[in-house]
């Protein structure tokens, strides 16, 4: 795949909507359009990153991509909201700016994936270790919690956030996550008691009666079947592409993940299941006798099993339906409520209820994911909300939230206006002022304290006397009539009162979008949020924890006669310090588009997107950031991707890069009032010139990919021609190999049949020869043996009488020799120095030599197996041989150790990383490394000590951590005594008057007793120095403790002891060993 260096290479369409030619709002949809029939769905505007919803998944937010885009350039590569998260990133870690990212869109445009995938940027680039990981693993996982309980499927969207989001990411110094913050606005609490045609209600209802368990619907008195409940509605209850019972695990997993405790999220879901129970509350008119209409419930079954939920008393809660108490100062006055204000406070109930609960959630989140540490933090803010509204009937609700994208749009038009004016100061370019549409006058007609919209709602609500949304209007009409962007049918501007498209009951405000009808029904009520007290007060009687903490106000101990803020009210605070908020950070924008209405893929309406780019202002941005120059770039990157074309640049400029450019620009003939240089970037006022320079660059780089070609050919050719010419050479040097070859075996073949034929003859000629010769040989010896035999037996007759007896005795016993010898030869045992079998004497006078001989085998055989033995292993059967002269029949413990092997170091100190410390401390090599009982005086009892022995030193040493406990100079040591029992006890018996007996001797005990005492007198008795070193073998001796001196004794222990040896305290100067019969 190819790499793209920069934002401009291969563009499809436009990159940058800034570098746009013409500029006009068809080429600007045009444009986006192109870009996204090539699945290419963001574009820039500048810093800003234009998002449109694919409706689909794409192969662009994969690990690879990530790194792709990690510590890049903002325009180093293809538009990607990855490249806005990283430079955003990168501010706060390296120029530690304080950031925010604002997201805005209408419903279904993409906003809540957006922000998933900034937050899972972040995190993948960030830090590593365990605390960091789970720090961002809580901040990832309160977003399936916040959906569940905030989100809801609209016919827009299947996944609408329906509530305004805003999280402070906290880091560290390193740019590692310590935490967050979380911040909710205007949670459409509404959609909890009635939802539009084709929608539902938020996801958790739903996602608790399909995934959550039988036993728990049974604790929570909740059935799965949807159509039960009368706040679900039944036309939407299943979407496609939503499980609802696989995510209900997925939000509860994250809850655990978060932090929530298993009763707390027990008591969350009885909270949703009573808002379920109390929806299916019905209440039925009764006549009083006064003539008054009071409700009363119609089947009291829903209302009991809410009330054992919640632990409320059920005679409590009914009464609040059914009365609403008044209080004026001193008095009280309780008034019956009809069907109509029963049914408006079970739904009011129910929205706090539901509202309150989500807004405990949010707290409780922002617990477990708030930073611990008190130092200052670096924030990175990701603003999530709502975008701009205009339906066919919009009320109290649009109405907020467009005052919302108001001061948005704002803030947006402020801060980049402001971060243009910084860049041209910090650059030494010439500011020029910047026409533009300041729509402060629209967000002082919404918020002014005096004859501001919400200013006057507030005031009908508070006000005395019959309220409705007509005298509202009516106010709105009389104070707001001369305003420019206000328009009513009924105020005093007679140039509305012939329109038409204004209904009476409505009244009309130019936003800096485009035009908004409101229609005024339902604004007083909605602005009020009353909730009756008696319901607070039923509430906070509960015997549930949770619901006491989200009714504080029904405490009667604090009972607050004053009317709760209005809900306008409460927005305008919450609005007022986000925008503080937002005024304090480094502002980065992700505009979120939805191409079609219908969710579907490679569709692209143009009219709406055109609606959705207006009230975006995303035109308007344009202009802003094209009024002064259009395209701005650091010298360095300029004159590296524009080196090639002027001669005096190419290939290599070794002068400052502003110089390079300032010759490149001067080459190129580019008019002077078409750039400008500042101190570290060029900036380029019109993108016609940028054009210029990329299509001079295209130019020269096709040229420059000819040349390459070429040369790349030429090479290619002559490659191939010196190949073919060395193949060439090969094969004729293999062939006539070849032919000489066949030529040398066939002069072979023909040679070696000659010499054949003639080697045959004369063999046969030699054997001829051979066979006579023998033939004579055998004649000539037997004439002599017969004449030889003549002649010994006439000599015979002579001598006879006289020597024959002695010489057969020689005959008799030279061959008794030599068949014994010869059977000696083949029955000789092994070469085993152990073995001691021994060929049986056959005759009585050979017993002399056959003992001889046996030992002169042996002797032989002892040395060829010592010439066999390493320097190693004949130092360790030299110790083993020291060892049978120090303990063979003195020890009873010797024989045991025999079979045993030397082996010193049992402990691999140096290769220990535990004893680190300890093999540090001793310089020496290292003869003997065990773990030995140092025995203690006052009780008889062990403590396991580390036992080093080297060439001058004893190390004692604690196990455990291996710390020098004492070390002993051998040449301080008197003596080593030990019993001549089974046992492992001895006494290293240190000098008088020596630096090492100021603590006395130590009594200690091994598995490897013989061992360690070999190697001590071994030492002593190669030192030529010192004196060898005294071993004394007896079952009674004195060890001297500090001052006193103790007696050891060791007895034979009883068989009721077991078959360990045991050392008791019998004394202040006697120890008792007690040493097994049977070991």
């Amino acid at each position: 795949m190819e790499v793209k260096t920069s934002l401009l290479d291969n563009m499809i369409g436009v990159g940058d909507m800034v570098l746009l030619e013409p500029l006009t709002e068809d080429s600007f949809l045009e444009n986006l359009k192109k870009r996204f029939n090539h699945n290419e769905i963001y574009t820039y505007i500048g810093s800003v990153v234009i998002s449109l919803n694919p409706y689909r998944s794409l192969p662009i937010y994969t690990p690879d991509k990530v790194e792709e885009y990690r510590n890049r350039n903002f325009y180093e590569l293809s538009p990607h909201i990855y490249a806005l998260a990283d430079e955003a990133y990168r501010s706060l870690r390296d120029q530690d700016k304080d950031q925010c990212i604002l997201i805005t869109g209408e419903s279904g445009a993409g906003k809540t994936e957006a922000s998933k995938l900034v937050m899972s940027y972040v995190a993948a680039v960030c830090g590593k270790g365990q605390e960091v990981n789970k720090v961002k693993e809580q901040l990832l996982q309160s977003n399936p919690v916040l959906e569940a309980f905030g989100n809801a499927k609209t016919v827009r969207n299947d996944n609408s956030s329906r509530f305004g989001k805003y999280m402070d990411i906290e880091f560290d110094f390193k740019g590692d996550p310590l935490g967050g913050v979380i911040s909710n606005y205007l949670l459409e609490k509404s959609r909890v008691v009635k939802q539009p045609r084709g929608e539902r209600n938020f996801h958790i209802f739903y996602q608790l009666l399909s995934g959550a368990s039988d036993d728990t619907l049974k604790k929570l008195k909740l059935e799965r079947d949807v159509s039960k409940y009368n706040y679900l509605s039944l036309d939407s209850a299943t979407v496609s592409g939503l499980d609802d019972a696989a995510n209900f695990r997925t939000v509860r997993n994250a809850m655990q993940i978060v932090g929530f405790m298993e009763d707390e999220m027990q008591s969350v879901l009885e909270l949703v299941a009573a808002v379920l129970k109390l929806g299916n509350i019905e209440f039925k008119p009764e006549s009083r006798c006064n003539g008054m209409d009071e409700s009363r419930i119609k089947d009291k079954n829903d209302l009991k099993e809410m009330c054992e939920l919640l632990g409320i008393e059920q005679s409590v809660l009914e009464r609040a339906f059914s009365y609403r108490t008044v209080e004026a100062k001193m008095e009280k006055v309780s008034t019956t409520l009809n069907v109509a204000q029963a049914y408006y406070a079970r739904d009011a109930l129910a929205k706090n209820l539901y509202s309150r609960l989500f807004s405990w959630l949010v707290t409780r989140i922002n617990e477990s994911i708030k930073a611990q540490a008190k130092t200052r933090h670096k924030v990175m803010g990701v603003l999530d909300i709502y975008g701009f509204e205009i339906f066919e009937d919009n009320s109290f609700e649009q109405f907020i939230i467009n005052y919302c994208n108001e001061k948005l749009q704002q803030i947006f038009i402020e801060l980049t206006l402001r971060e243009e004016q910084e860049e041209y100061v910090r650059e030494g370019i010439e500011w020029t002022n910047i026409e533009y549409f300041n729509n402060a006058i629209i967000c002082g007609l919404i918020e002014n304290n005096q004859n501001g919209i919400l200013a006057m709602l507030d005031e009908e609500c508070l006000r005395p006397g019959t309220v409705t949304d007509e005298t509202f209007l009516d106010k709105l009409n009389t104070i707001c009539a001369d305003h420019q962007h206000f328009e009513s049918r009924l105020s005093k501007n007679s140039k509305f009162l012939n329109d038409h498209s204004l209904p009476h009951n409505c009244f009309r405000i130019q936003h800096y979008a485009g035009k908004v009808l409101y229609r005024v029904e339902g604004f007083v009520d909605k602005n009020n949020d009353l909730l009756y007290r008696d319901l607070s007060q039923a509430m906070y009687k509960a015997n549930h924890s949770l619901i006491k903490q989200l009714f504080p106000e029904g405490n009667p101990v604090k009972v607050n006669l004053k009317r709760p803020p209005t809900a306008g009210f409460q927005f305008k605070a919450s609005v007022g310090t986000l925008m503080g908020n937002l005024q304090t950070k480094n502002p980065n924008y992700i505009r979120c588009i939805k191409p079609n209405d219908k969710k579907a893929s490679h569709v692209f309406n143009e009219s709406l997107v055109c609606h959705q780019a207006r009230y975006l202002g995303l035109m308007e941005n344009i202009r802003v950031r094209r009024a002064g120059y259009a395209f701005r770039q650091a010298y360095e990157p300029c004159l590296e991707r524009y080196k090639m074309l002027c001669k005096n640049t190419w290939p290599h400029w070794k002068g400052p890069a502003r110089q390079g450019v300032e010759v490149l620009m001067t080459d190129l003939q580019v008019p002077a009032e078409e750039f400008s240089y500042g101190r570290s970037k060029i900036f380029i006022r019109n993108p016609r010139t940028l054009f210029f320079l990329e299509e001079k660059r295209k130019q020269c780089l096709e040229d420059l990919a000819t040349l390459i070609q070429k040369i790349y050919r030429g090479w290619k050719c002559r490659s191939h021609f010196l190949l073919l010419k060395k193949s060439q050479i090969v094969v004729a040097s293999w062939y006539r190999r070849y032919a000489q070859q066949k030529k040398y075996q066939k002069i072979k073949h023909a040679t070696t049949v000659v010499q054949s034929y003639t080697r045959g003859w004369q063999a046969r000629k030699l054997l001829r020869e051979l066979k006579y010769q023998k033939k004579c040989e055998e004649a000539v010896t037997t004439i002599a043996a017969f004449w030889h035999g003549t002649q010994v037996r006439r000599e015979y007759r002579k001598f006879f009488r006289a020597n024959a007896g002695k010489k057969i005795y020689n005959f008799t016993i030279q061959r008794i020799m030599q068949k014994y010898f010869l059977g000696l030869k083949s029955k000789l045992p092994s070469m085993s120095p152990i073995d001691k079998t021994w060929p049986a004497r056959p005759y009585l006078f050979l017993d002399g030599v056959h003992a001889e001989l046996r030992r002169i085998f042996h002797l032989w055989r002892c040395k060829k197996y010592r010439s066999q033995f390493t320097e190693e292993k004949k130092a360790v059967y030299e110790e083993k041989l020291e060892a049978s002269e120090l303990f063979k029949d003195k020890k009873a413990l010797y024989p045991s150790s025999v079979r045993q092997p030397f082996k010193g170091d049992y402990l691999e100190i140096s290769k220990n990383p535990k004893y680190q410390k300890l093999s540090s401390a001793v310089d020496e090599k290292i003869l003997l490394a065990d773990v030995v009982n140092k025995i203690n005086r006052a009780n008889g009892k062990g403590s396991p000590r580390l036992f080093v022995l080297t060439k001058k030193n004893v190390v004692l040493a604690d196990q455990k951590t291996g710390q020098l406990k004492a070390n002993v100079p051998l040449t301080d040591v008197a003596s080593v005594s030990t019993s001549s029992q089974t046992d492992g006890f001895f006494a290293l018996k240190l000098k008088e008057g020596s630096a090492s007996a100021v603590k006395g001797d130590f009594l200690l005990s091994s598995d490897h007793l013989i061992e360690i005492v070999t190697k001590l007198h071994r030492i002593s008795s190669m030192a030529a120095d010192r004196e060898k070193l005294n071993i004394d073998i007896s079952d009674e001796f004195l060890v001297q403790f500090k001052q006193d001196k103790v007696c050891v004794k060791f007895i034979h222990g009883s068989p009721k002891n077991g078959n360990s040896v045991s050392c008791k305290r019998k004394n202040n100067r006697l120890l008792e060993v007690s040493v097994p019969a049977s070991s």
